[in-house]
């Protein structure tokens, strides 16, 4: 069925490339996602709530698996996790990548194998170690000194952990500067420039509880540039060269994390998958083969690239207000409670109509939360047609990856339900947070 594009606003504004592959175009200027039309899923669930392609997601795990044949692909859990994304994860063929014994812990009780499992954390709790070595974590990625003691002790005689070192390559990249993890100037690893890393690596040779299979290196988040990740190859093969030069040992495997950064507007940059996986591989065989060194086993870490395209959050709009200087304000019934990532990243998202046409003419409009703060935005300057009320049905794309994962329970207003959707079919994953549940951990008197 052929849908004609509206004139007015939804001309404009009707760009699907940010959206999930699936998702179609309705009469009456309606929108489908995996075969559901979301006003639908709006009537059935309420709102807030999130959409999750299960069909994207897979989508994109294979992607994943087709760039990098040889190498390791690596799901970053904090990016979004439930027990049907550990088993979608794990179906496509994917390891786990964790920060906490809680993600560690759910993954493992929805069947993920451990030993697929990488941990991550700048300050690993004991409960965080304790969780990994007792269910058998794969590898352990060491972030700074003081955990190489700690950890060898919690192993114990006669036990062996694999671990990695993070390293800090001096490279700065990312889309924020908050997301900004390869330079010296914040809290994640070792660094190459000061010795740290090196430093660090040899303490490790010498416990026998802790066996160093290789390097970490993630340089930060939302990069659409492939050009640092080249740099950042060629600083960690040197390294590799330095410790086999120091300590007569050959590092099997080059962990370079994830920040693969998406669009979450048209007409924004992505980093190009395959391009990057090109020279990933170039740039580790050459600087290998110029160094003498065997070519270790490569991994990478997409969370964001996987989860973010494949969700759309749906709003209902409260309130429309006109404020001094023609500013026009949309309140919905959602916020910073479920997604913070405008306050604390200053990240842009588009938020379309659905479910009505409007022939009205476009105007520029701040989509705002519904929460007891100034920064309490949404999308800011976005299209929205000039007849937009109360009631409309607002979808924003690219809303699987950070938003419910770093959800709050601020104002008590509970974080909203995660419904998964293929082939036409919806089915919850994740229940609304409601009073009962703020109630239920609230036991003083």
């Amino acid at each position: 069925m052929t849908i004609a594009v509206p004139s007015g606003v939804e001309a404009g504004a009707d760009d699907l490339s940010v959206w999930p592959a699936s998702t179609a175009r309705l009469p009456h200027g309606g929108l489908a996602v995996g075969g559901v039309p979301l006003t639908e899923l709006a009537e059935r669930f309420d709102t807030p709530v999130y959409v999750l392609d299960e069909g994207e997601v897979r989508a994109r795990c294979r992607t994943y698996r087709d760039a990098f044949p040889d190498a390791d692909v690596l799901y970053a859990a904090k990016a979004f996790l439930s027990r049907a994304m550990v088993r979608w994860i794990d179906e496509e063929g994917l390891g786990l990548d964790v920060c906490s014994a809680g993600e560690l812990e759910l993954a493992v009780t929805a069947g993920f194998l451990p030993e697929r499992i990488v941990l991550h954390g700048n300050a690993k709790s004991p409960r965080d170690i304790g969780a990994a070595l007792r269910l058998g974590v794969g590898r352990i990625v060491i972030d700074g000194p003081s955990e190489i003691a700690r950890l060898a002790a919690a192993v114990g005689p006669g036990g062996r952990q694999k671990v990695l070192v993070r390293v800090v390559p001096g490279i700065s990249a990312g889309g924020h500067e908050k997301i900004r993890t390869g330079t010296d100037d914040q809290k994640f690893g070792l660094s190459l420039a000061d010795g740290s890393a090196q430093h660090a690596v040899a303490r490790i040779l010498g416990q026998p509880q802790l066996e160093l299979v290789g390097l970490h290196c993630h340089i930060g988040s939302q990069i659409t540039d492939i050009r640092p990740y080249a740099t950042a190859v060629r600083r960690m093969v040197g390294l590799m060269a330095r410790i086999r030069d120091s300590h007569g040992v050959t590092l099997p495997a080059l962990d370079m994390g994830g920040g693969h950064g998406v669009a979450y507007r048209p007409g924004e940059p992505a980093l190009d998958l395959t391009a990057l996986a090109r020279r990933l591989r170039t740039e580790l065989a050459e600087s290998c083969a110029a160094a003498g060194l065997a070519v270790p086993r490569l991994s990478v870490e997409p969370g964001r690239a996987i989860a973010g395209p494949a969700g759309v959050a749906l709003y209902r709009v409260l309130s429309v207000k006109h404020a001094a200087g023609e500013r026009v304000f949309v309140a919905v019934d959602g916020g910073m409670s479920d997604n913070p990532r405008p306050a604390l990243y200053g990240v842009r998202y588009a938020a379309r109509l659905v479910g009505r046409r409007s022939t009205a003419d476009a105007r520029t409009a701040t989509v705002v939360g519904r929460h007891c703060e100034a920064g309490d935005v949404l999308a800011a300057d976005v299209p929205l047609p000039g007849d937009v009320r109360p009631g409309d049905l607002l979808a924003v794309p690219v809303a699987g990856a950070y938003q419910l994962s770093m959800a709050s329970g601020y104002n008590l207003v509970g974080r909203p339900p995660v419904v998964a959707v293929h082939g036409g079919r919806a089915r919850l994953l994740v229940r609304r947070e409601t009073l009962d549940d703020f109630r239920s951990r609230d036991i003083g008197g």
